[in-house]
């Protein structure tokens, strides 16, 4: 039986229970026919059935605080906290999911759709700044749609629709997903006094919430092959909804507002490039990304092949050694030079990869132990270098253009030519790790090189 709540003013006799098929109004009317293959846990019930029905009864009642209020650090680390849970609950056990349901060929292409969504979704996002939409309104909308298109999602896999109806709920979900974390980030940061100081521990609790999303689909749902992980993820970001009527109603800064399809992108900030630093750095994030964008959709797949029933737990460690590097990377700043740095991680990716070709267990989690050195010791000390690099009024479309070289073109070809490669190595249902994780490790080996000989590391600035 459904969990028992106070009883609430709902103005809408309407409830949710996966267990008794979905919408149930008065009289059953407008109810859905259970969804096939999927087995809806007391938790996930209780918290679809609590999420919808307090956001209806409150949602005309809540208001926001005043526009010239900030926000207190709780709100902001809440904010990162919760809406990293959903994120991590079904970007990490994505590739078991869609196979359990006879749709791993389509893997690399619904991965692939966030890339294209990079391209898309700054202009969707700017076009409504343009309009001057407060960002929390932006985020409550946005967290709201990607509530709706994940559900979706999840339900074009259980009603069996075809090849093509999947990947267009995937390539909408990612439309609305994407955009959501980059206006939480603005919204932190637009509540923040000094950014440099404060953002990095806040920050540091969206890792948490994606490890505890990732905690809660392994040790709590048991759904690291199930459909049961996306709908609780969908009933979750209308918990994240709910937390914007908490923020004040920031308005829209005029940063934002009438810029250019170049500006937008970034793509204003192509002359950065011409000198060889800022070159290099740039196109290093972009081919760096592209064996990167291996981990999450084989890795998982390896672990379930070695017949590891916690994946997404297992995964979660990569998450771990983010936050241990975040507290030790102001250490390694002020004593090693960037170009050291840099490459330390694209190093420790080369043996991360390295260990997967042994294809045992120790090997392959170890390997995901020091995935956060990868990621972290590369990424955030570009932002670094950004900071330090480039001049202040080229630093917002730097960040634009970087993130779409990365998120956009390198995930792009990664997730692509990724599918490529594991087709390449997987015979019937057998895929040969050692000769995939090896192609990998070539790959990040021959970026490691390109930045070992390209980079100079002159203190010189655009």
């Amino acid at each position: 039986m459904a969990a028992v709540y106070p009883a609430q003013p709902v103005p809408m006799m309407m409830t949710f229970s996966m267990r008794k098929g979905g919408w149930e109004g008065k009289k059953g009317r407008g109810r859905w026919k259970a969804w096939p293959g999927v087995q809806p846990t007391l938790f996930t019930d209780s918290l679809l059935e609590f999420a919808t029905s307090r956001l209806i009864s409150k949602i005309t009642t809540m208001s926001n605080p005043a526009p010239d209020a900030k926000a207190s650090r709780k709100s902001l680390a809440t904010l990162f906290f919760c809406t990293a849970i959903p994120m991590g609950m079904w970007s990490v056990p994505l590739a078991n999911v869609f196979n359990a349901h006879g749709r791993g060929h389509l893997v690399p292409w619904v991965f692939a759709t966030t890339a294209t969504a990079a391209f898309i979704s700054p202009l969707f996002v700017g076009a409504l700044a343009d309009q001057k939409h407060s960002p929390v309104l932006l985020l409550r909308w946005l967290t709201a749609a990607t509530s709706m298109a994940l559900l979706l999602t999840c339900g074009s896999l259980a009603w069996g629709w075809s090849d093509a109806v999947v990947l267009i709920c995937a390539q909408m979900l990612a439309l609305v997903a994407l955009p959501a974390w980059s206006v939480t980030s603005s919204i932190v940061f637009s509540q923040l006094h000094d950014a440099k100081v404060q953002f990095g521990p806040l920050r540091a609790w969206a890792t948490g919430g994606w490890m505890v999303g990732c905690w809660i689909v392994s040790f709590v749902l048991r759904a690291d092959a199930s459909l049961v992980a996306g709908v609780t993820a969908a009933g979750l970001w209308l918990v994240v909804m709910t937390l914007t009527w908490r923020l004040p109603m920031i308005p829209p800064g005029e940063i934002v507002q009438h810029r250019t399809w170049k500006q937008v992108l970034g793509l204003d900030a192509l002359g950065l490039l011409i000198h060889r630093d800022h070159r290099v750095v740039f196109l290093t994030a972009a081919l760096y990304c592209i064996p990167l964008a291996a981990f999450y959709p084989y890795t998982s797949r390896q672990l379930h092949d070695l017949g590891v029933q916690h994946i997404s737990a297992v995964i979660s460690i990569g998450q771990t050694t983010e936050v241990v590097v975040m507290l030790l990377l102001s250490g390694l700043l002020t004593r090693f030079r960037l170009k050291w740095v840099f490459l330390s991680g694209i190093a420790i990716c080369v043996v991360r990869y390295s260990l997967n070709t042994f294809n045992t267990l120790p090997s392959v989690v170890f390997g995901t132990f020091l995935h956060g050195f990868a990621y972290t010791l590369y990424f955030i000390t570009t932002q670094i270098y950004l900071e330090e690099r480039i001049d202040p009024k080229w630093r917002v479309r730097a960040q634009a253009l970087l993130a779409m070289l990365m998120s956009g073109v390198g995930n792009l070809l990664g997730y692509l030519g990724g599918g490529w490669w594991f087709d390449a190595c997987t015979v019937g249902k057998t895929t040969d790790w050692p000769r995939f994780w090896w192609g990998e490790t070539a790959l990040t080996a021959l970026v490691c090189v390109f930045f070992a000989v390209a980079y100079r590391g002159r203190a010189a600035k655009a």
